[in-house]
């Protein structure tokens, strides 16, 4: 195994306002079994003591360095303020809400060592909390397995096109040279940063692999603060839209048809039907006119297979 001393993996951990949750998230780094791997942590001003909970672990272990921006800038500017700064071979995200599998480096590191591929993503299940005060993983969710299992390794989206449906950045590990080489990096200014450079990533990789192993538990907090728990606000509804639209915008300009098609038919399966419900009950008219415009944006797209629909999906087009 490489020597700790001398790091080839870049963990990126943004966190704002999220001292609760930090420690865990950092415990769940330094308990990996795979150890040569530095992390950079981005305190995006946080008033809670983020900040102070990534001082302390850097003064107890060196391979956590800190940054803090001096004016609140978004996770996908901390994302990339991290990026700015590796010098590995590899380079993985983890929020600072979430928590690592003890194995989930060890796994990566070992598939792209092996593959050569420009990435590796694999399954994450929910964190989500339970009445005693605690939390609880659940299972992995069906459009994750899709994405994810059985293991394939040296593909494109032309030959695993369900692949789009994994859209979250910390479910992978990367090679550092393919961030340089094809210049990305995330969106700054906007939510749901993740899923254009998620379609970004799988189009221009020479070749990807994906794993079944549970990598990462993604939190639900306790207090619904997490902006997944927020698409009730209009101008959140309105982020998360403009991101899948964006998402599947890249798909198309690239000419993967078939990926498109599965992202599409995954939002209308899963994202759309809880939206719709929400909207039922929203007091602001826009909510569901924006909603609206969305899904028949989809529905009127052309395609090989008929649109998944329900009682839901049918109210929205009414709109």
């Amino acid at each position: 195994m490489t020597s700790e001393r001398r790091p080839t993996v870049t963990f990126i951990v943004p966190g704002h306002d999220v001292a609760e949750y930090a420690q865990e998230a950092l415990d769940s780094l330094r308990a990996q079994t795979f150890r040569a791997w530095t992390a950079v942590l981005v305190d995006d001003t946080s008033t809670d003591g983020t900040g102070e909970v990534f001082d302390a672990a850097a003064d107890r272990d060196p391979r956590f360095r800190v940054v803090h921006h001096a004016e609140r800038a978004g996770l996908g500017a901390a994302r990339n303020t991290g990026l700015d700064l590796v010098d590995t071979t590899y380079v993985g995200f983890l929020d600072a809400d979430d928590r690592l599998t003890p194995d989930a480096l060890a796994r990566l590191v070992e598939t792209l060592a092996r593959t050569g591929s420009d990435f590796v993503a694999g399954a994450y299940v929910r964190l989500r909390p339970h009445g005693g005060g605690g939390y609880t993983a659940g299972t992995v969710q069906p459009w994750v397995s899709a994405a994810t299992d059985p293991e394939r390794v040296g593909v494109t989206l032309r030959t695993h096109p369900d692949a789009s449906g994994n859209i979250v950045a910390w479910s992978k590990l990367s090679r550092h040279d393919f961030w340089g080489r094809t210049g990305l990096r995330f969106p700054e200014g906007a939510l749901y940063e993740d899923q254009v450079v998620a379609q970004q990533m799988y189009v221009k990789a020479r070749a990807f692999d994906v794993i079944p192993d549970v990598l990462v538990h993604w939190r639900e907090r306790a207090d619904g603060s997490s902006i997944t728990q927020r698409k009730d606000e209009l101008p959140v509804l309105r982020d998360y839209l403009s991101a899948m639209a964006g998402g599947i915008g890249v798909l198309d300009a690239a000419g993967y048809v078939d990926a498109a098609e599965s992202r599409v038919q995954l939002i209308l399966t899963m994202d759309v039907p809880p939206l719709v419900r929400i909207a039922q009950g929203h007091p602001d008219a826009a909510y569901r006119r924006l909603l609206a415009d969305f899904v028949r944006t989809l529905h009127d797209r052309p395609s090989p297979a008929p649109r998944p629909t329900s009682e839901d999906v049918s109210a929205a087009l009414l709109w």
